[in-house]
């Protein structure tokens, strides 16, 4: 579905399935967060821009449940909640996958899919149900269409493209409906990215799955997501349509803010 087309669809359907109300976060006389506010609705991909330290990780800690606010409100599914820890806002399908991904390179895939829930035998001794594993991972993996030469194969023997598809494939399998993605596309080249991008994309067209993610390569973001938000000093200082702004001008705000700082 194109780009012009899912526009068409939000503006029929906005439901939210994640906001984000006027967060405040302070560590000690450090302001992270100062009043951020952003909505993701199902089956949209919002895009977050900016340079280190410019609160996008405390947001998604926030989201995630491992920070709380505070001041400020999260909303999932238009309802008001309290993400008190990272199971908590797990329970309500949000989940994030973090540059270092959390596999086992030692592992096989299935294993990985299946890391700290994997499936018993019935009877009176506790074994591994293998085979159900196997099964299970690889409907999985075709459901979303990653591709992987054997389900058996290692983590550790993957492309950088393959085990972050691996990571994504899980979080969907653990019946994840918001996604939040560290840095997804971090040095990959052009196959692997694509790899990525592809995944995505396939994933948003499902349209029961809400997408965040951040990211530093504004070309990159500006293809996969619909809409972008650049943070600057834990506010966000601007948000548009993907389609209705560009690289150069999402580089010439920062400009002009590096530009403030030196002259001031």
């Amino acid at each position: 579905m194109s780009k012009a087309a899912f526009a068409a669809v939000r503006e029929t359907d906005r439901r939210e399935a994640i906001r984000a109300a006027d967060i405040v976060k302070r560590f000690g006389k450090i302001t992270a967060l100062n009043g951020v506010s952003l909505s993701v609705a199902w089956g949209e991909t919002l895009g977050i821009l900016g340079d280190n330290g410019a609160g996008k990780s405390t947001l998604i800690k926030i989201l995630t449940g491992f920070h709380q606010p505070d001041s400020g409100q999260v909303y999932v599914d238009g309802r008001a909640v309290e993400l008190g820890s990272v199971d908590e806002a797990r329970a309500l399908g949000i989940e994030c996958v973090y540059q270092d991904l959390a596999l086992v390179n030692g592992l096989s895939i299935y294993h990985n899919m299946f890391l700290n829930r994997e499936l018993l035998r019935r009877g009176p001794f506790r074994l591994l149900n293998h085979r159900e594993m196997r099964r299970r991972a690889a409907a999985a993996l075709a459901e979303i269409g990653v591709d992987v030469p054997s389900i058996d194969v290692e983590v550790g023997a993957l492309s950088g493209g393959q085990r972050q598809a691996i990571a994504v494939a899980r979080a969907v399998h653990s019946r994840a409906r918001i996604l939040l993605l560290d840095e997804p596309l971090a040095a990959m080249g052009a196959r692997e990215a694509r790899l990525i991008i592809d995944l995505i994309e396939r994933l948003r067209a499902r349209g029961d799955i809400a997408i965040i993610m951040i990211a530093h390569n504004y070309a990159q973001t500006l293809e996969i997501c619909d809409r972008v938000v650049l943070m600057q000093h834990g506010e966000i200082t601007f948000e548009s349509a993907a389609a209705a702004t560009s690289a150069e001008e999402l580089l010439e705000i920062v400009r002009r803010e590096y530009r403030a700082v030196r002259a001031g």
